[in-house]
């Protein structure tokens, strides 16, 4: 399904980030804007949050896709969000990631590069299933591409809206 990292490159992957992060914050407070370097800190918090959430879901295969995705697909950032239901069912864990790299494939031959493409990915667990809800903004150049991607329907997806500028699908994966 994609490139097999092993924890070296995991590990200098994640460091760049750290240290991107955290220049961003000293650069902040050298100009003397504290409120923004506060509110890069609060930014930091939230996605390490939602990391933690999205490594709870019993789905190692999708957690792992998500979390080395935006240094695999560079012609889109992704944000993901996970709402958390304690109650939560177990889903096919391959499936719903061998469609999601599928995506992330097809989304990325599609889209204008190096544009400002933004993928948003928020996680619902319910007591029957997981809804999965994808928001691109961006630039697509290559509708067709994904409107025959997405018409070759494996599982359970509902296309809400596709234009040259924003796709937006709900994905339900029913529990095992």
């Amino acid at each position: 399904m994609g490139k097999e990292w092993d924890i070296v490159e995991v590990l200098r992957h994640s460091r760049h980030d750290w240290l991107n992060k955290l220049q961003l914050i000293k650069g902040n407070l050298d100009l003397n804007r504290i409120d923004r370097a506060k509110q890069v800190i609060d930014e930091i918090v939230i996605e390490a949050q939602h990391e933690t959430k999205l490594s709870n879901l019993d789905m190692p295969l999708f957690a792992a896709l998500l979390l080395k995705s935006n240094w695999e697909n560079p012609f889109f950032k992704l944000e993901y969000e996970v709402l958390f239901d304690p109650d939560a069912s177990k889903v096919n864990d391959l499936a719903v990631t061998h469609w999601t790299n599928s995506f992330f494939g097809s989304l990325n031959q599609a889209i204008e590069p190096f544009q400002e493409n933004n993928l948003s990915i928020t996680i619902e667990p319910q007591s029957n299933g997981i809804r999965f809800f994808f928001d691109f903004s961006g630039i697509i150049s290559n509708r067709e591409l994904l409107e025959s991607f997405l018409a070759n329907k494996t599982i359970d997806l509902s296309v809400k809206e596709l234009t040259e500028t924003e796709l937006s699908l709900e994905l339900f994966m029913p529990m095992l």
